[in-house]
């Protein structure tokens, strides 16, 4: 047992240095897809054509079939929490990267996820060996672990019909929210998917079940929605809110998710389970301590009238030429004059700027 959960530690230490670095390339990409087209957070899609989100998404992937192969040798319990990595590997690159400050209390909160990851690794349960894709199938048609997935469909579908058009790009729980919900379903598939190809390759041929097609058009499903709601996420709001935030609220739906359909808990000791929470805990106080001390992004631009920076500024003179003065030149002009009959003409000056 130990040395399955070793290697899904180390396959998820891997995982989380790609997947923390894609967030700062992903991020680089769509900042200058952005520049020439409609960004992600309003439903462009110019970051397609742009290489570098593609060097991101790649460097996602990897870390994605790591992630997926770390399924296969410990519990979700185990994997899932040690993501916490993949924070303080966006936030330090972030900082040097994408100029996003990382403050001195950020160093703590990425001290605790480390203390808090460490927790959970020594007191990771056990996991229960599946023989066949068939007894994941039973273990997913459960009552509890259907009422689950009910509960978790019909949420998705009311923040992305209902919510997501109205705020979801002032509240960063939306496009998140979508995200880590879908998640959860994603991590189970991913599971069931990474049991079958292993036991495959041992001699016990799983694809000619259909539970095993069944699970992967899921895993592809919430994959593909995963992704799209990432990166309007990631368009809209600062890298290391969104980095913690999700991480926080996946791993909360994923062990949720995994205790109701592998029920990791049965059979461990009370000590145990509480160490493990307690350990979880800490890592979401380092995630939210990270959350409190970044700055969130400026303002985006949308429209003539918004200052190009926050430390010039414009007037109009009575004669409707333009003139312009930086703040540390001086005070501006202590009398300015617009006469109605240039309206027009400051009207179609404001029209060219």
């Amino acid at each position: 047992m130990y040395s399955s959960n070793l290697k899904g530690f180390i396959l998820a230490m891997v995982s989380s240095a790609f997947i923390g670095s894609s967030f700062i390339i992903k991020k680089k990409g769509l900042r200058r897809a952005g520049v020439n087209g409609p960004r992600a957070s309003v439903g462009g899609y110019g970051y397609l054509l742009e290489p570098l989100w593609w060097i991101g998404m790649i460097t996602m992937i990897v870390g994605e079939i790591a992630n997926f192969v770390a399924y296969i040798y410990a519990p979700a319990v185990l994997v899932t929490p040690l993501g916490a990595l993949s924070i303080i590997v966006s936030a330090v690159l972030a900082h040097f990267m994408l100029k996003e400050k990382l403050q001195k209390m950020g160093t703590l909160g990425c001290l605790l996820c480390i203390v808090g990851s460490t927790v959970i690794v020594l007191h990771a349960p056990e996991e229960e060996s599946l023989s066949s894709v068939e007894q994941i199938w039973e273990l997913a048609i459960q009552p509890a672990f259907l009422l689950y997935t009910a509960a978790a469909v019909a949420i998705t579908l009311v923040l992305v019909l209902h919510c997501a058009p109205r705020c979801g790009q002032t509240n960063i729980m939306v496009y998140i929210g979508i995200c880590s919900i879908i998640g959860s379903l994603t991590v189970m598939s991913i599971k069931a998917i990474g049991i079958a190809i292993e036991l495959t390759l041992e001699g016990t041929n799983q694809l000619k079940y259909f539970q095993t097609w069944i699970f992967a058009m899921v895993a592809i499903t919430c994959i593909i929605t995963q992704l799209n709601y990432l990166n309007m996420a990631l368009d809209t709001f600062n890298t290391a809110v969104v980095s913690p935030i999700y991480y926080a609220l996946f791993t909360s739906f994923t062990i949720l998710a995994s205790a109701i359909m592998f029920k990791d808990y049965s059979g461990q000791s009370a000590s145990s389970i509480a160490s493990e929470l307690c350990g979880f805990i800490t890592v979401l106080s380092g995630t939210a301590i990270l959350h409190s001390t970044r700055e969130p992004d400026p303002p985006i631009i949308t429209d003539l009238y918004t200052p190009i920076s926050p430390r010039v500024s414009w007037y109009i003179q009575g004669n409707g030429e333009l003139w312009k003065q930086k703040d540390e030149d001086g005070s501006p002009p202590t009398f300015i004059t617009i006469l109605r009959q240039d309206y027009f003409k400051i009207w179609f000056l404001a029209r060219r700027l």
